[in-house]
């Protein structure tokens, strides 16, 4: 596996080692032993998977102290543009964000650690989505920001008005008006 560092400390991406044949391919996609080494030691305790069509945006989302939520996230079927937003008071990189495409082609995993807040947008018809959380979801502590907020210069690649969001995502405050618990 080989992890790529991002402009902001704390987010990487993995690209796994994949084995091809005629039959198909074969990859680990998770190691416990050599996350723990090459990203730093992580236990995660929960594994949720979404299925999305075109255009659904989910996030900003994140989880306040003490339920806050590292995650790791793949896209097994589609293509999304994935997004990790810094909200740690105090960095340089606050309020920075690091965006990569994940698909089931590219088969790139994205580490996002606690004190970021997490979102992405689907680009393929319909998209299948995992993430590993080291946390319990903590309905209490949920959080977000606006994931169409254009202060945060993030490029979707699709426009706001066609994105579909939530009720819940619809609400999210704006980055400026958000006090981070981080």
């Amino acid at each position: 596996m080989e992890i790529i560092k991002t402009e902001i400390e704390g987010p990487v991406i993995l690209k796994p080692k994949v084995f091809n044949d005629a039959r198909g391919y074969f990859y680990e996609s998770y190691n416990k032993e050599v996350f723990d080494r090459l990203v730093y030691p992580v236990d995660f305790v929960q594994d949720n998977q979404s299925m999305s069509t075109f255009g659904v945006m989910r996030g900003l989302h994140f989880q306040r102290p003490p339920h806050a939520q590292a995650k790791l996230v793949r896209c097994i079927k589609g293509r999304v543009l994935d997004v990790a937003v810094d909200i740690r008071k105090g960095s340089p990189t606050y309020g920075k964000h690091v965006a990569v495409e994940l698909t089931d082609e590219n088969m790139l995993q994205f580490f996002i650690p606690r004190g970021f807040a997490h979102g992405f947008v689907v680009l393929s018809d319909v998209a299948i989505f995992q993430y590993k959380c080291d946390n319990f979801y903590a309905p209490a502590a949920d959080g977000g920001i606006s994931i169409i907020d254009d202060s945060l210069g993030i490029d979707w690649g699709i426009a706001a008005e066609n994105a579909i969001l939530s009720e819940k995502d619809k609400n999210h405050p704006l980055f400026a008006e958000f006090e981070s618990p981080f």
